[in-house]
């Protein structure tokens, strides 16, 4: 699987866990230099798992919280642990 976000291929992967309509992707497959880490907001911070998003910095343009991953995922997610979701304008294919 692919995620891309206008023809730039974020992350790439035969590695996918999905949870809740959403594909995960490990982070050795994530184009970590693209990834900013975003303020977290009062929903974040309230949320069990650890949430954190990231913008997708491309070419100059930043898609907000376009990314995230859950860096203390309770048991019912520890699959995902040191995986990265994308939504938004990210196409997942």
């Amino acid at each position: 699987m692919k995620a891309s976000l206008k023809g730039y291929v974020i992350a790439e992967s035969d590695d996918i866990v999905e949870q809740g309509g959403y594909h995960y992707f490990p982070s050795a497959d994530v184009r970590l230099d693209w990834l900013e880490k975003a303020e977290k907001t009062a929903s974040d911070r309230a949320c069990p798992h650890g949430v954190q998003f990231f913008d997708v910095v491309i070419a100059g343009t930043r898609h907000e919280r376009a990314a995230w991953r859950y860096e203390a995922p309770q048991p019912s997610m520890h699959h995902v642990a040191d995986r990265f979701g994308f939504w938004d304008a990210v196409e997942v294919e």
